[in-house]
Order: C-alpha cells, then sequence, then structure tokens
C-alpha cells in the first residue's frame, strides 16, 4: 500500500533520514522505534506530506507524494506526539468543527461523532472543555480528530508519550481495534507497547533503518548464542557443576544464587543458538536427580533495541 524508496531528509548539511526504503502492507499495524533524534518524527512527517523529502519518493495506491501530495493527504489521519486541539472548546464542538473541516455533510455529522466517542472512550466527556482534560483524554480527542474522515492511513507520533499506565492501555486497546481496519504507522518509546500491539516493528537509527522484521524473528535473528537456567533440588553443588560440563565441549557453566531453598542453580551457556536443553536433560536423566527449572532465557525487545542502536 505504501512504498518508501530511497527516502533522504537533510536539514542543511544534517542527515536526518538517509535513504530508507520500506513497504508498508494494506491492513498492517507497524511500530517505527528509534532513540531521540533517529529520524522518526522527520520520517513520519513526510509520510504525511507536511515536509517534502530532499530526494527519494513515496507511493502511497500507486500516487507519487512528489505529484499527488493533496490526495495522499486525503487518505491519511495524523495524530501529532501534541494533539493540536483548541483548548477553550468543548469537546463536542471541536469535533463538529474538525467534522465541517473535512467536509463531512452537515446530515452525516452527528452518526459520525457518535461512532468516534464510543470508540475512543468520549462519550462521557463530549460536553467538557478540552481544557480541563487530563492529557489522556486529549491524546483520545486528537485521535478522534486524525479519524474523523475515516481515513484509510493512521499515522501516529509517540500517541502515548506522556501517559500514565492505564491510560497506555487504554490507547493500546483502541489502536488495535482501529487496525483491524486500517493501516497504521506509529512511533513508540515503550518497547513493551509496540512488542503487543504490532504486527511489524521498524527500528530506525541516525536516520537509517537497522531492523525490519516481526518481534519474534527479531529476537530468534538477534540470539548468536543460548542460555538455560538450571535449578535442581538438594544435589552436590560441585559434583553437579561437574556433570554439567561434561554435555558438550564448547558450553560454560556458570553456578548462581538458588531460586529457592534447598536446591543448586547453574547458568548453561553456549556460543551455538540450538537450545541446550534436550542435552540437559538426556544428560541428567542419566541420573537419579530432580529438576526444579529448567527454562531458556531469551532475547527481550529492550536488549534487541540497545544492541542496533548503542554506539555508531
Amino acid at each position: 500500500m505504501i512504498q518508501v524508496k530511497n527516502l533522504t531528509k537533510y536539514y542543511n548539511s544534517f542527515c536526518a533520514v538517509d535513504g530508507i526504503n520500506l513497504e508498508i502492507r494494506r491492513g498492517e499495524i507497524l511500530g517505527l522505534l528509534g532513540p531521540n533524534g533517529a529520524g522518526k518524527t522527520t520520517t513520519l512527517r513526510m509520510l504525511t506530506g507536511f515536509f517534502k523529502p530532499t530526494s527519494g519518493d513515496i507511493i502511497v495506491k500507486g500516487l507519487s507524494i512528489a505529484e499527488n501530495s493533496l490526495k495522499i493527504k486525503e487518505l491519511i489521519g495524523y495524530l501529532p506526539e501534541s494533539a493540536p486541539l483548541y483548548h477553550n472548546m468543548l469537546v463536542f464542538d471541536y469535533l463538529c468543527y474538525v467534522a465541517k473541516v473535512r467536509g463531512i455533510k452537515q446530515e452525516n455529522i452527528p452518526s459520525r461523532l457518535k461512532e468516534l466517542s464510543e470508540l475512543c472512550g468520549l462519550s462521557d466527556i463530549m460536553h467538557q472543555s478540552v481544557d480541563e482534560l487530563s492529557k489522556g483524554l486529549k491524546q483520545r480527542v486528537g485521535l478522534a480528530h486524525a479519524m474523523m474522515s475515516d481515513p484509510e492511513i493512521l499515522i501516529l507520533d509517540e500517541p502515548t508519550s506522556g501517559l500514565d499506565p492505564n491510560q497506555i492501555a487504554e490507547i493500546r486497546e483502541i489502536i488495535k481495534q482501529i487496525g483491524k481496519e486500517k493501516t497504521i504507522i506509529f512511533s513508540t518509546h515503550i518497547l513493551s507497547e509496540a512488542e503487543a500491539t504490532c504486527d511489524r516493528i521498524v527500528i530506525i537509527n541516525r536516520g537509517k533503518i537497522v531492523a525490519d522484521d516481526t518481534t519474534q524473528r527479531l529476537k530468534n535473528h538477534a540470539a548468536s548464542g543460548s542460555t538455560v537456567h538450571l535449578s535442581l533440588y538438594g544435589e552436590d553443588e560441585s559434583e553437579a557443576f561437574r556433570v554439567l560440563g561434561t554435555i558438550a565441549p564448547d558450553i560454560e557453566v556458570v553456578k548462581r544464587e538458588p531460586v529457592e531453598k534447598g536446591v543448586v542453580s547453574f547458568e548453561i551457556g553456549s556460543s551455538r543458538p540450538e537450545d541446550l536443553r534436550r542435552d540437559i536433560y538426556l544428560k541428567i536423566r542419566e541420573t537419579n536427580w530432580i529438576i526444579a527449572q529448567l527454562t531458556r532465557e531469551s532475547q527481550t525487545l529492550e536488549s534487541i533495541f540497545h544492541e542496533l542502536t548503542k554506539g555508531n
């Protein structure tokens, strides 16, 4: 649905976005991750047509943004990091105003506002002043604004920035519900949010894409080795350490603090990505030891993000 081709943006001599290529499929929820200054907001603003690329092109439904910027904008709903609201208006009046600006027929405005108030959880605040609302509720009003013309594509820049955990969960559920019918692109610093919400994650650093895949595949690709945590009930620690060391020539066994009283614990690592648990189980089955814990340590999105965005 959206093709990004060699997209580049310079601010004078500073390169904010450096030749990125990206394809976004219809109905996909894509999370754009990256540290501050990575180029996320600049990328989103070029996707929405607010910024003109220095070079490269964006193709939306076969239309080039260089030649069809207005038509593409009609397909997109955009929520910046700080929702651009008129704080001296009632929520109802503000959304009516937005509906008129977006060209919705007068007779259709009441039904559209009813749909959006239910979707975004605004029913109880429609006659409150925008200025009186919490940041979380203001974000919901901004989301209703972005959704007003029923766009095919929704672009959200840090939609949960500054919200408390309950508000984050609420916005996340709204995004997931909208994502059943729309193509959604949103940037975030909250990695757990991206993992829980997105079909696909793109990590950008210093203007370049450094990763692009599903969360699980990113974890699998990033795993250069394998680490297993093992605990045994009441065994001799030295003897267990010796036996475990005979599993394979390339493994490393490290003693750990016991997870509970009456057990001995170890961390067993290998440079190979294969799961060690089968080999460990077969070795322990040769003894009369009882396993209290046998778990594989998996890569987290946080560790992958840190690895891909640190330094240069």
